[in-house]
């Protein structure tokens, strides 16, 4: 059966479709078209003839086996291959062959996209909204020719997405997916904070500062813990900038989001002392480092600023330092201790002939007031 496969081995080539790639493909979809005949045999294969710009379709029977003693029930045999070529199939042919070829150039094409956007993975990108009102739900970044998707778990509670507006998403993910390679993109992730300072502290890419942690509530507020990897060099002036210029970016590109920048500390209750900011701690106690449980004691008139609107400061510093923290009164706190050192002092007792003091540490003398 003739078949212009000059023309399509052509175009192939024209997109970086090999050979083999090619006839694999025609064969596999010619067979199952071949398939679909009526009167079709169970076993066929095709073999193309690239020269002569012909196929044929080779097809065996099964033939039945006589019964043994050793077998009674012997599966049948192939019989010789034949032509079984369908008269009139020219046309099927040529259309199988066009779904195949579109069906390549798509792979093709969504290969060049996966791997375009596989090395993007964890990067940041800019790309320009494009609404589609059949999916309410998620929002499409148009990146080039290509479409990343915004999906609702990704976007940021309250914030607007105009349709034309350039904006910049953080890569989740990159993965192929029914209709090709899936783009996924986040405006909440709290990797786009960090890569949003990247962009505009060149002491970040030097290496001179680092950011060690984030922790973040889109939309509301971050804290970011910096630390000085450099002589004389001030980490958190660095991301602040010349009169705020630099935070003032950040918080441009998150839509007014509020930024806090701490020191980094390997000593868990000077860096739970600092992720608090603003708020001023007096001190910090830790209660376990095995649970990482530790509770900050600060003045009265700073209570309400260390927990937070709804307790968000105090969430976000656990969530940054990775402790549990709790947070009270310094002034109440100091009250118990003188409460409880009286009541300890008034316990001084005699037990058995024994002078037993008491303080807050527990048993602290005693000595026997006769002899036996």
């Amino acid at each position: 059966m003739d078949l212009d496969l000059s023309s399509i081995r052509q175009l192939a080539a024209d997109e970086g479709i090999d050979d083999d790639t090619l006839s694999d493909a025609l064969q596999e979809a010619l067979l199952q078209a071949y398939f679909k005949t009526p009167g079709a045999a169970k076993h066929a294969r095709v073999e193309l003839d690239h020269r002569a710009g012909t196929f044929t379709v080779w097809a065996q029977d099964e033939v039945p086996q006589e019964p043994t003693e050793e077998d009674p029930h012997p599966a049948p045999k192939l019989g010789d291959e034949y032509d079984d070529t369908p008269k009139n199939f020219g046309r099927q042919a040529a259309y199988t062959a066009r779904q195949v070829i579109q069906q390549l150039f798509r792979q093709v094409e969504d290969e060049k996209v996966f791997g375009a956007f596989s090395g993007r993975k964890g990067k940041l990108i800019t790309g320009i909204i494009q609404q589609d009102r059949r999916d309410a739900n998620n929002v499409h970044i148009k990146v080039g020719d290509i479409e990343a998707l915004l999906p609702r778990r990704e976007q940021v509670p309250g914030e607007e997405y105009r349709h034309g507006e350039r904006l910049r998403v953080y890569v989740v993910s990159v993965s192929r997916g029914l209709r090709g390679p899936e783009i996924i993109v986040s405006r909440s992730h709290p990797e786009l904070v960090r890569l949003l300072f990247e962009r505009e502290v060149p002491e970040l890419v030097s290496g001179a500062v680092s950011i060690m942690g984030i922790a973040r509530e889109a939309g509301a507020r971050s804290k970011v813990a910096v630390r000085a990897n450099a002589n004389g060099v001030n980490p958190k002036g660095a991301l602040i900038g010349p009169g705020g210029s630099r935070v003032r970016a950040v918080m441009e590109n998150l839509g007014g989001e509020k930024i806090d920048i701490v020191d980094y500390s390997s000593d868990p209750a000077a860096f739970i002392a600092s992720a608090l900011s603003p708020a001023h701690v007096a001190s910090v106690q830790v209660l376990s480092r095995k649970g990482k449980a530790a509770v900050a004691f600060v003045p009265d008139s700073q209570l309400s600023l260390a927990i937070g609107k709804e307790g968000q400061n105090a969430r976000l510093a656990a969530k940054l330092t990775g402790w549990r923290i709790g947070v009270e009164s310094q002034e109440q706190h100091e009250a118990a201790l003188v409460r409880r050192k009286a009541a300890l002092a008034a316990r001084e007792e005699t037990v058995g002939g024994t002078v037993v003091a008491f303080s807050e540490e527990g048993f602290v003398a005693g000595k026997r007031t006769s002899e036996e």
